[in-house]
């Protein structure tokens, strides 16, 4: 196995199978920000395994999503996941950036 497709499954394996948060199947997939943010801040506050706030843990699992998809995500899709961002502050009633 290539070091590049061991680095795809571990990435998928953690986006799968979160100690921190059970995620919604196809959760990242969505064309909805709103829709994205409103399911991570579910998984993160139903969570009893998550070891920082529900913002955190949330914020966190977008961001390496975002991270480990790399060039992998289409220009659309990668301004939804960064609008979901600005719309996980405002579920979580903090301040855009």
């Amino acid at each position: 196995m290539s070091k590049k497709s061991k680095k795809t499954k571990w990435s998928q394996d953690v986006t799968e199978n979160s100690d921190a948060l059970d995620l919604e199947e196809g959760v990242f997939k969505s064309d909805d920000p709103a829709r994205i943010a409103h399911s991570l801040k579910r998984s993160a506050e139903a969570s009893d395994r998550r070891k920082s706030s529900p913002f955190r843990s949330a914020m966190s699992m977008l961001t390496f999503y975002i991270n480990r998809a790399g060039a992998g995500l289409s220009r659309k899709q990668r301004h939804v996941l960064e609008e979901a961002k600005v719309e996980l502050r405002k579920d979580f009633g903090r301040r855009p950036k």
